[in-house]
């Protein structure tokens, strides 16, 4: 039901704005003498604009499906040789005392948690290639424990909405976007944006724990958090202490390394349990092209919404309106230019990453928005991106509180980004 309001919304608030624009265009004189307004040609063209976006966010949506069918069903074939092989049961055994408690209706030792501990794995590396498949492979074994199959369950929802935290260890495309600019340290924002990732992930936990009445002072949930925050402080201090250059080289030998070395791991897995792993493989694989198929409609419907709210200038307006409110409290407004990339990230990972370019490229990579743009890039995730995908491919149409508690965490994010910002940057 979330869904069908957003998706309402986007469309009557585009158009609302879109109609203030069209008649503050004709009336452009009257505007500009009286409240100092100023109407352009843009404003004329607001309609088409949007009627455009249609067509090319359509467009993006089936190139999106293609790229992914062809990932998903990789991955899914790696994915069922690890199941086979005994892989997954094994990783569900490791983390098992921890998600017993963070996922109470996930029996012990079931593939779900082997596939979830993956997927988070590959997103902490950065790794999004892989971190898709192995995300939706996880929704279906989740899916596999649920009762109401057209309602998302608590554990799919904690599972989404840690997911869209979007915590990273190593933010290699924004680093490398800022040193494109002209940045004279790229890296100066490596910490800040650890940092505001661990604030997103935490409060999207706390928030979806409270929801669920998640007792998160036990033991075990305390000891895997307390010591999952010192392995990332302890790779952070490491990592302050290279230069860029060696971030970069980890960067991208490690996280590759490591998902070339995970296939070869349940290769040989499977060799050792005696499975036919080419059979084993096919059969996963067209697992994955059925999913792909399933969430075309899903991610169509989310990216033509998202595409129109854009191109209205809706967007423009709401941090317009943002800025005006701060100055007129006196307080600093250096933050706000900074703000397209925080209000477009939940909505298109790319839309938000050529705001963050944008922002750069006007007041500077080393400008105070510049840096703080590219934390918001690398602390925030594509929350109705995953949303739609992640339920469109198991079919899920009521996800209850899981967009509120996903945006909840994307709010801790900004907030937490600000304030990491103005403690680092000034």
């Amino acid at each position: 039901m979330a869904l069908n309001y957003i998706f309402v919304g986007f469309f009557l608030c585009s158009f609302v704005v879109a109609i203030i624009r069209t008649i503050g265009y004709y009336f452009r004189d009257f505007f500009a003498e009286t409240l100092a307004i100023t109407f352009d040609k843009t404003d004329l063209n607001v309609f088409p604009a949007m009627v455009q976006s249609t067509f090319d966010m359509a467009e993006t949506s089936l190139t999106i499906v293609i790229y992914l069918i062809g990932i998903m069903t990789l991955w899914l074939g790696i994915m069922k040789i690890g199941e086979k092989g005994g892989a997954i049961q094994v990783l569900s055994k490791w983390v098992s005392p921890f998600f017993q408690k963070l996922f109470p209706d996930l029996p012990k030792n079931h593939p779900a948690s082997g596939s979830i501990i993956m997927n988070f794995s590959a997103n902490m590396l950065g790794l999004d290639n892989a971190a898709t498949p192995l995300g939706l492979k996880a929704m279906e074994d989740l899916q596999s424990l649920n009762k109401q199959k057209d309602t998302a369950s608590n554990a799919q929802i904690m599972f989404l909405v840690l997911n869209t935290s979007g915590l990273t260890l190593i933010p290699i495309s924004v680093l490398a976007l800022r040193g494109a600019a002209g940045a004279s340290n790229p890296s100066d924002i490596f910490i800040p944006i650890l940092l505001a990732t661990f604030f997103a992930t935490l409060g999207g936990l706390i928030v979806t724990a409270l929801y669920q009445k998640i007792n998160l002072f036990n033991t075990t949930i305390l000891k895997w958090l307390g010591g999952l925050t010192v392995l990332i402080i302890a790779f952070i201090w490491f990592l302050t202490s290279l230069p860029q250059e060696k971030i970069e080289m980890i960067s991208r030998v490690s996280g590759n390394f490591i998902l070339f070395g995970v296939i070869v791991t349940f290769l040989i897995l499977g060799l050792k349990s005696k499975i036919n792993i080419y059979e084993t493989f096919i059969e996963g694989a067209k697992e994955g092209f059925q999913v792909g198929i399933k969430i075309i409609p899903y991610l169509v419907a989310m990216l033509v919404a998202i595409g129109v709210f854009r191109a209205s200038g809706t967007l423009d307006l709401i941090t317009g309106g943002i800025k005006w409110v701060f100055n007129s409290m006196g307080f600093a407004v250096n933050f706000v230019d900074a703000l397209p990339t925080a209000f477009m990230k939940p909505l298109s990972g790319s839309g938000a990453r050529a705001m963050m370019v944008e922002t750069m490229d006007t007041f500077g990579a080393d400008s105070f928005a510049g840096r703080l743009s590219a934390i918001f890039q690398g602390s925030t995730e594509t929350t109705f991106y995953t949303i739609a995908v992640y339920y469109g491919a198991i079919n899920i149409k009521k996800t209850r509180y899981t967009a509120t508690a996903g945006l909840l965490a994307d709010f801790i994010g900004i907030i937490s980004a600000i304030f990491i910002a103005y403690l680092f940057f000034g």
